[in-house]
């Protein structure tokens, strides 16, 4: 079942607030990093929310949206479709054989982590932008690469034609926001070596954490459209 969420108003203060978490850790990530750019994107997780609250969190000033499920993204391609300037990017485990049909609906693939899905995806969506999704908690069904196999697979991927723009992990389940750090510091530290820009990772409790340690961009659903059933 999909959750409404909260109206387009409550959104834009919650927004505001996300806005002021990120400012208040900038200063921290400004020096020691190749990449110094104080802009972090937010990417609006609207998993298991309605495709009426997309048209919300547009409204509130959310350009960017990350969907876990290839079925329930399918979905709302209508509505996501009547957004000229939405950007949507696939953040779930994505098996090769949904590729096809995400084709054309998604902008950028978030969760890229074995050569045969760089394959699938060269194949079915040439010069696809994506990131690499790295192993840093060792958790069961999160997906990811070891850390010491990303730059081979970016430069499989690269050499299949597909753009790749950085690299992304989840920070493990357990041990609050500072059991992150270490992960998010090896994921930055490897998108450095490799010279690329964006850093996804940090969510809504570890968010502080992922800024302070190199993130360009964060995945927030429920700091901003509330609790999901």
């Amino acid at each position: 079942m999909s959750e409404s969420g909260p109206g387009a108003a409550e959104i834009r203060k919650r927004l505001s607030e996300l806005e002021a978490r990120i400012e208040e850790n900038l200063p921290a990530r400004t020096e020691g990093f190749q990449v110094t750019s104080p802009r972090v994107n937010v990417l609006g997780v609207t998993k298991s929310f309605t495709a009426e609250l997309i048209l919300d969190a547009h409204a509130a000033g959310i350009c960017r949206i990350g969907e876990n499920y290839a079925q329930e993204l399918l979905s709302k391609a209508e509505v996501i479709r009547s957004i000229d300037d939405l950007e949507v990017h696939f953040i779930g485990q994505l098996q090769s054989n949904k590729v096809r049909s995400l084709v054309g609906l998604v902008d950028r693939f978030d969760t890229v982590d074995r050569s045969s899905l760089v394959a699938e995806l060269a194949r079915r969506a040439p010069g696809a932008r994506i990131l690499i999704q790295v192993d840093t908690s060792d958790e069961p069904g999160k997906g990811g690469c070891a850390p010491d196999e990303v730059a081979a697979l970016c430069d499989l991927a690269g050499s299949r034609g597909l753009v790749v723009e950085g690299l992304m992990t989840v920070g493990p389940t357990q041990g609050g926001p500072e059991a992150a750090r270490r992960g998010f510091a090896l994921v930055r530290s490897l998108a450095d070596q490799l010279g690329l820009r964006e850093c996804s990772m940090g969510m809504s409790d570890d968010l502080e954490v992922a800024i302070s340690e190199g993130a360009t961009e964060i995945r927030v659903g429920r700091a901003l459209f509330g609790p999901r059933t």
